[in-house]
């Protein structure tokens, strides 16, 4: 019941901080020529489970998500066992979107699965912690300048991206130092990142280094704005 027919999460007020993508955030991720069947059928799915009506790398990049992580009860192994289990636990992870208030997220979700629990049953969360997603101003001029600087090292327009990971420090260093950040990279898809098996290119390596020379060099340069 956490979940409709159509993907969306059921959890009051779980969607009302989520800011739609912009035209031009759409326009941009839809020139990438992302392969979503190939993308999908490296995990063996044919489709994305998520929402209904956004693409894959849509509810990647913009889209908040629920899902369980592991579930566990009662016997488990080789063989059976006639016994009903006493209790039952479930793993659940949320990854939330820019101006999502992750407290309020888990607050709500405590409420949501409470109500909707049969009579005689009991529930307890436990290891509950949380992170604040962060986006950023595409418009900004360091943004602007970075990117200026990508195309003319690469001779290719820079992509901003989304991302389906966590990097908290990031929204740590905008509460504590109340300035934005630049995150950079210049990983290829097949570098598979944090597999056995990782690796990166030389090139991805001189051409980075070459590309934060004209990135600080047009920092220099850029607008400021005021304190």
């Amino acid at each position: 019941a956490l979940h409709d027919d159509d993907g969306r999460i059921t959890v009051p007020g779980f969607y009302d901080d989520v800011m739609a993508l912009t035209d031009e955030q759409k326009a941009q991720w839809g020139r990438l020529n992302f392969d979503a069947a190939a993308f999908l059928g490296d995990v063996g799915l044919s489709q994305p489970v998520g929402e209904t009506g956004y693409s894959a790398l849509e509810q990647i990049w913009s889209r908040p998500t629920l899902e369980f992580n592991g579930i566990t009860g009662g016997y488990q192994g080789v063989g059976s066992k006639t016994v009903i289990p006493a209790q039952a636990s479930a793993k659940i992870t949320c990854r939330l979107v820019p101006n999502q208030n992750p407290e309020r997220i888990i607050e709500n979700l405590e409420a949501y699965i409470r109500a909707n629990l049969p009579s005689e049953y009991g529930v307890e969360f436990i290891g509950r912690h949380s992170g604040t997603a962060i986006g950023f101003d595409t418009d900004a001029p360091h943004i602007s300048a970075a990117a200026s600087a990508l195309a003319a090292e690469w001779e290719t327009p820079a992509v901003l991206m989304g991302c389906g990971g966590s990097i908290p420090i990031v929204t740590s260093f905008k509460h504590t130092l109340g300035m934005d950040s630049l995150l950079v990279g210049f990983g290829l898809d097949d570098d598979r990142i944090h597999s056995p098996n990782e690796k990166y290119n030389l090139s991805s390596f001189k051409k980075g280094a070459r590309s934060w020379v004209r990135i600080i060099e047009a920092l220099s340069q850029a607008p400021q704005r005021s304190a």
